[in-house]
């Protein structure tokens, strides 16, 4: 198996000027695209209500995720502190709105890593990482130097900023966005992102030009390239079809994607009547219909 990308990076010398670059961009905040221009480095916080303090909710080796990433030892999931969208239905709004976690040191993230590794665990899955991209990859030199070997997952919403993502050419192995919809309007409503849909299908491009259709070992376990999440809302709010035949014709037919069916009302969702139940087993079967439609075989039910 190869090394994981960032050590090529790492022993090139180029990771050292792309933390520079990283950190740069917290002086007047433009690391996702709501560009809030407020300096996180003197403690000003913007829409993700952070500072420069990397805050995390917890560590540890999860076995939910997609069976390429869990394998026999799980995923090494560290679940960052806040996030840039707002999910009137998010399943972890404890974490994302609410802001539970602890600050945490890059020294300690970097050790978290290790232990993450230690434990088996096939990869290291940072989950919603955009506001804390400095912070990571400031501690993932640390770790590297403490003998990370493990591919890098960069586990996000979709809402990304290209010339972030630009930064991390060479860093993440895998990444694994959300594509939530396929309206503005619906993305507004629901999380807060009124373009959405033209930024998140700019970031997807973006990193499939980096890292590709996602590859596997021999064991099945995924080793770098990109893996699409959609969840299923109801009533099609998601507008499932259109996302599909995107992925399809603008990406590739090889892409990887999880259609999720595990929506349920959660946080604020059950204020909206249309929000306010789970999925049917209709409306999933037509998900699953239309994305084989358009050409997609790869990550979902047959």
């Amino acid at each position: 198996m190869s090394a994981p990308i960032y050590r090529e990076t790492y022993e090139c010398g180029e990771l050292d000027e792309r933390i520079d670059q990283l950190w740069a961009l917290l002086r007047a905040c433009t690391l996702c695209p709501r560009e809030c221009y407020v300096d996180r480095i003197k403690g000003e916080r913007g829409y993700c209500k952070s500072d420069s303090q990397l805050m995390v909710s917890s560590v540890q080796p999860h076995f939910g995720e997609e069976e390429v990433l869990v394998g026999t030892y799980g995923s090494g999931t560290i679940f960052l502190t806040s996030c840039n969208l707002g999910c009137i239905y998010c399943q972890n709004y404890d974490i994302s709105h609410l802001g539970q976690g602890r600050p945490m040191t890059d020294e300690e993230l970097a050790r978290s890593m290790l232990r993450l590794q230690d434990l088996g665990c096939h990869n290291i899955n940072f989950v919603t990482p955009t506001h804390f991209t400095p912070q990571i990859v400031k501690a993932l030199k640390i770790a590297i130097e403490g003998g990370l070997r493990v591919p890098l997952v960069y586990n996000c919403g979709g809402y990304e900023s290209t010339r972030t993502l630009k930064l991390l050419d060479g860093i993440v192995d895998i990444y694994m966005p959300d594509l939530k919809y396929s309206d503005n309007e619906v993305a507004k409503k629901y999380s807060n992102a009124k373009d959405y849909v033209d930024v998140s299908r700019a970031a997807v491009k973006e990193m499939h030009r980096q890292v590709g259709d996602l590859t596997m070992n021999e064991q099945g376990i995924a080793v770098r390239g990109l893996l699409i999440r959609h969840l299923v809302l109801p009533h099609g709010l998601a507008g499932s079809e259109t996302v599909f035949t995107f992925i399809a014709t603008e990406l590739s037919r090889e892409s990887y994607v999880n259609i999720m069916a595990q929506y349920r009302p959660m946080y604020k969702a059950c204020e909206h009547d249309e929000l306010s139940r789970g999925i049917t087993l209709r409306e999933y079967q037509e998900a699953l219909r239309s994305a084989r439609k358009s050409g997609l075989y790869r990550g979902f039910e047959d």
